[in-house]
């Protein structure tokens, strides 16, 4: 049997500005999505720690090293700069080999900057 399991996750990311009128999606700082094991254009659940909103988009690229973390679209309407949010990502992994399993976690703290990873 397959299993839906944490794959990745960028927990603690400060919302760090929004667009309404972009046509949706997450931006990330491209080396935060390489960091965290996330794709451009993956499919991801944010929930913000804020508000308790919680979303599907999918991820676009940010300036490397710039920090960004950005609401875009309808989404937009979800938080607000400063708002810490979570970032999940999931995949299909057999039930047996679960045990084993460890997703690529990073935590981030002020402006952005990674506090804590594991499972890389």
């Amino acid at each position: 049997m397959r299993i839906h399991i944490l794959k990745s996750k960028i927990h603690r990311a400060a919302v760090t500005g929004a667009s309404l009128d972009y046509e949706g999606s997450l931006t990330i700082a491209e080396d935060l999505i390489e960091l965290s094991g996330l794709h451009v254009h993956e499919r991801i659940l944010c929930s913000n720690l804020a508000n308790g909103a919680r979303w599907e988009t999918y991820v676009i690229a940010g300036p490397r090293g710039s920090g960004a973390i950005e609401l875009n679209g309808a989404v937009a309407h979800l938080g607000k700069t400063g708002d810490r949010i979570t970032i999940m990502a999931f995949t299909e992994i057999e039930s047996h080999q679960a045990p084993l399993w460890h997703p690529r976690v990073i935590v981030l703290g002020e402006n952005n900057q990674v506090v804590n990873e594991r499972g890389i």
